[in-house]
């Protein structure tokens, strides 16, 4: 039996994980599997409850877990600048806890016409961001008088050779192809992450096509010429700044699933959506993307990848049947969440 551990989290968390636990339901009894559920707290919810935005019984159970599927944390409720501990902290923390390095994030466009770019059918592109390392762990200060502050970009030799191996595997699950993003012609750090994701490349995955390209010129690409793009990998500040780019290409952040794999189980999965409060509770969120996360799980920590073609499939049908969540709606009508995962599930079981 595999075990998933769920933390809905805040606002819109909890409805779009229930949606997403449906889906692993039907799937598993289309294909005959085993799986346990567990929730725990997390973030906001977890302040309030405990003081503690991941408890300790919520970490322990992760690590017991053999994938973890979260909803999303924070909201007004606990934005006190002044406040010792934030829902955000949480996050953090699993994903420190839990040796999570590399963050996976897929840019499918299941919906063209919700689409900013005139054509992006058949955009399908798998960022690969490293997630412990780079400026926003490296040193920081600031001067006494407040005048001058100081953030380090630091990488070492085994932090860049671990994501650009997570990067080399997946390519050889899709199309071969990697582009590895930097910015060499200026900095120091990443000449370093040049050499040794060209040596990485260069003697584990000679099978894989290997490009290089300036961050500047992935920033413009991603507009002009999204389709020609497979696995990109890269750093934390060029990741985080490129996927919420890219994160528009579909159309709505409701559609976009992300994972943070570490060197084992579990991994953690989630929504790339936020908590949106304001429509917390009243149907309106669009779980496709938690659903979609849940497809990653079985994925890339269940080894399942019939049972996750089969919940992609099912969302690519119900959207291709004209289904839509007020996010993606238009001016047409629209379902509910509950309703939306309901289609999906019925559609995995066909």
């Amino acid at each position: 039996m595999s075990r998933f551990v769920l933390l809905p989290g805040d606002g819109i968390g909890p409805e779009v994980v229930a949606e997403a636990r449906k889906a692993l339901e039907a799937v598993a009894l289309r294909f005959g599997l085993s799986f346990s559920f567990e929730e725990h707290l997390i973030g906001g919810i977890a302040i309030d409850t405990t003081g503690d935005p991941l408890p300790t019984s919520t970490l322990e159970a992760c690590r017991d877990a053999d994938a973890v599927l979260l909803g999303a944390v924070g909201g007004p409720r606990w934005d006190d600048p002044l406040a010792k501990t934030r829902p955000e902290d949480g996050l953090l923390g699993i994903r420190a806890a839990l040796g999570l390095y590399a963050n996976l994030r897929p840019i499918q466009v299941h919906f063209p016409a919700a689409s900013p770019l005139r054509d992006a059918s058949g955009v399908d592109i798998l960022f690969v961001r490293e997630l412990t390392g780079g400026i926003y762990f490296g040193p920081s200060s600031l001067s006494d008088d407040g005048t001058v502050a100081r953030s380090e970009m630091v990488y070492s030799v085994p932090e860049i050779e671990r994501v650009i191996r997570v990067a080399g595997e997946a390519a050889r699950r899709r199309d071969g192809r990697v582009t590895s993003v930097d910015k060499a012609n200026v900095l120091e750090v990443s000449r370093l992450w040049r050499r040794v994701a060209q040596r990485v490349m260069a003697d584990e995955f000679p099978d894989i096509d290997y490009e290089v390209v300036l961050v500047d010129a992935m920033a413009m690409y991603l507009l002009s010429r999204p389709k020609d793009f497979d696995v990109v990998v890269t750093g934390n500040l060029f990741g985080d700044i490129l996927t919420d780019e890219a994160s528009m290409l579909p159309g709505s952040l409701g559609l976009l699933p992300s994972a943070s794999l570490g060197d084992g189980p579990p991994g953690l999965y989630e929504p790339v959506h936020g908590s949106a409060p304001d429509i917390a509770g009243k149907g309106l969120a669009n779980p496709l993307a938690a659903i979609l996360a849940a497809a990653m799980a079985l994925r890339h920590s269940l080894e399942l990848p019939d049972a996750a073609d089969a919940i992609e499939q099912a969302v690519n049908d119900v959207l291709d049947a004209g289904l839509r969540t007020a996010d993606i709606a238009g001016a047409g009508p629209s379902a509910s969440t509950t309703e939306m995962g309901d289609a999906v599930a019925r559609a995995i079981s066909m």
